[in-house]
């Protein structure tokens, strides 16, 4: 199954960014080579870009606040494990003040690292990174594996309090919604939202044996799929048959 992700609210839709972002992160570091390397490089300048916002780390505490209150109104509940409580509480508080130590912005103690920000400087310009432009950031692409590597885990260190603290409430929410069959009639979908409940994002599986791609819009009040088909003009077509697919909403 092909999984699709769809935010109904900007604060989700920029979790999942940087989840996309810390994911992609991860595989390039654990890589040898040195052009992975650099495009690991050019994802934490992504991540501190995309982290900036002046609210992002308000936002995220904020969250993780919520769910420590409302998991802890479930204390007493005979139908809910006191342990399991215990367990998912323990990982909030500790991601909160983690995240709560950290000064200013995800990333911002990189900025004082003037090594790094010529890098920055100059990595979104066309070939702006030749060794021409910057020897010592082509030096160091020349250092053995293991080195470089060092040098990425230290400048990552930074970041992993927010990356802990989106993969954890990502997770939870995932794991808020249960997933359901829909048929889409003639590749179109459409379902009014439950009123007096929040929903924040969408989760949609389709079988890949279908070659159907969903184009998936929605509010607070109603979402909408339509099933598109990649034609041999390289364009999308509306596919125009019934199809199934599995739907998962999460609050």
């Amino acid at each position: 199954m092909i999984l699709y992700e769809y935010p109904f609210n900007e604060r989700v839709r920029t979790y999942l960014r940087l989840e996309h972002l810390f994911s992609r992160l991860s595989d390039l570091m654990a890589r040898a080579n040195a052009l992975d390397h650099h495009f690991a490089i050019q994802t934490i300048f992504e991540i501190m870009d995309v982290a900036s916002r002046a609210d992002m780390k308000a936002d995220v505490l904020k969250d993780i606040d919520r769910h420590r209150s409302q998991l802890n109104s479930y204390r007493g509940n005979p139908a809910i494990s006191e342990r399991a409580l215990d367990e998912v509480i323990g990982q909030l508080d500790v991601c909160f003040e983690q995240l709560n130590a950290t000064a200013g912005k995800a990333g911002q103690s990189l900025t004082d690292n003037d090594w790094l920000m010529a890098i920055r400087s100059r990595i979104g310009i066309p070939g702006g990174t030749c060794e021409f432009d910057l020897p010592g950031y082509f030096h160091w692409q020349h250092l053995e594996p293991q080195r470089r590597q060092v040098d990425l885990n230290r400048w990552v260190q930074t970041l992993v309090p927010l990356a802990e603290a989106i993969t954890l409430l990502l997770k939870m929410m995932r794991e808020s919604g249960s997933p359901h069959k829909v048929v889409a009639p003639g590749g179109q979908f459409q379902q009014n939202l439950p009123q007096g409940r929040t929903y924040q994002l969408l989760r949609l599986a389709i079988d890949p044996q279908l070659n159907l791609i969903p184009e998936i819009s929605g509010n607070r009040l109603m979402l909408s799929v339509r099933l598109l088909r990649q034609g041999e003009d390289e364009k999308m077509h509306p596919a125009g048959e019934d199809a199934a697919f599995e739907l998962t909403l999460c609050s």
